[in-house]
């Protein structure tokens, strides 16, 4: 388990750097997630994609369709691609427990068109 400092509050992260407490997550943590992840600004479109990640996964407890992400935050439909690179770090900087293998798999294809 490692640790990261944001604001003065210790938060905890797995080994990966992925947040182990879900409702620790706002938008100070985000930006020092996005920091460690080599992401330079969250802007508002960073955000809202971000922000319905988090909406999603509290619903369903999986990984959204890409696609569906784009069309539900009013962007073009490779949206995640353009603002993250990869969709596993979106998902990291939104707060969110790490996914498991199969989903960072992404981590190592190239975008199918996403």
């Amino acid at each position: 388990m490692q640790t990261m400092d944001c604001k003065g509050k210790k938060i905890a992260l797995d080994d990966e750097g992925y947040l182990l407490n879900f409702t620790e997550w706002n938008e100070d943590v985000a930006c020092a997630l996005a920091e460690k992840e080599g992401v330079e600004e969250l802007t508002k479109d960073k955000m809202d994609i971000i922000k319905f990640l988090r909406e999603y996964y509290k619903e369903h407890k999986f990984f959204p369709i890409l696609r569906a992400v784009c069309k539900n935050v009013h962007q073009p439909k490779n949206c995640i691609t353009e603002n993250f690179m990869n969709p596993v770090k979106a998902w990291k900087i939104a707060g969110l427990p790490n996914p498991g293998e199969e989903v960072n798999l992404f981590k190592t294809w190239e975008p199918l068109g996403f």
